[in-house]
Order: C-alpha cells, then structure tokens, then sequence
C-alpha cells in the first residue's frame, strides 16, 4: 500500500469515526471468510457497515476525533462496526459474537462517549430509533384520541336525551 492509499484510508476511517452514531471494535482472530461475510450481509441489513483496516491507520484517523479514546482498543486483528443508528451496529455485534465466541467485543464510542464491552452490550439492549419513534408517536397520539371520545360523548348523551324526549313527547 503506497503513501497515498494509506492517506485515503485514513480520510475514510476519519470520516467513519466523525459520522457515525455508533463505532463498535472488536477481535475478529479465527473467523472464516465466510462468517465475516456473513456479519457484513447482517450488518448492512440494520443499514451499517463493517471494516477491517490496520491498527496504526486508525489510531492517525482517530488523532482529535471526539471518540479518541477507542485508539486503547486497536491490538490485534481488530474490526470496525458503525451504523448511524445509534443502536444498531452494537445490537448486531452483540448478536453475532453470542452466536459465535470468535468474535470479542472490546468496546466502542457512542458519539462522544466511551463505551467498554459491557456499555455495548447495554447500547444492544436499547430499542432502535424506530422503536422510539412509534412508542413515543403512540403515547403523543392516546391523549389526544382520549380527548376526541370525551368532548365526543357529551354530545353523543345529549343527542340520546333529546331522542328520547322526542319519543316521550311523540307517544304522548
């Protein structure tokens, strides 16, 4: 890799660690090409990204990013998640390094704040945004559908009194 392809890795990496919602790193030793593969086809279904890049390229990329921090992780073969969905790159990792011990958690960034193995784990078992979004849109939405059936009944037991005065007043 000459100088200026290792200049466009870090380019990359930098903007990766800047825009993402959520950065996870993890140890990857012993995973098949077919298991990274397979992690990659889960990630891009939750709208993330996997990426493997040399430790020393990631530690210049991360030099004054708000997450520098994750730098104490890059030992080893050492592998990126990021999704901008807070959620869930950390929710996939989770999953598939259950399913598969070959794959360790080591920590991560969530914006500016520093995640360790455990901290991805409780980011996993948060609900994704969308699951947010229609719980708080649901909670907007029942008073206001309350309030509607109440200004609604009165006149509904109105318009029943009246009815049955006008019957009364008929049969009489």
């Amino acid at each position: 890799m000459d100088r200026a392809q290792k200049e466009k890795v870090v380019e990359e990496l930098g903007q990766i660690f800047e825009s993402s919602g959520v950065v996870v790193v993890a140890h990857y030793a012993g995973l098949t090409v077919a298991e990274m593969q397979d992690l990659r086809a889960q990630m891009r279904e939750q709208e993330g990204s996997v990426r493997v890049a040399k430790n020393r390229l990631a530690k210049i990329a991360l030099e004054g990013k708000p997450n520098e921090h994750i730098a104490e992780f890059l030992t080893g073969m050492t592998v990126f998640a990021y999704s901008e969905d807070p959620t869930a790159a950390a929710r996939v990792m989770d999953k598939y390094a259950k399913d598969n011990s070959k794959l360790q958690i080591l920590g991560g960034a969530m914006g500016e704040t520093p995640l360790d193995a455990a901290g991805v784990k409780a980011v996993a078992a948060m609900p994704s945004r969308e699951e947010l979004i229609s719980s708080i849109a649901g909670c907007i939405g029942a008073p206001a559908s309350n309030i509607a059936g109440a200004l609604g009944a009165p006149a509904s037991n109105i318009a029943g009194i009246l009815s049955t005065i006008e019957e009364r007043a008929e049969a009489a």
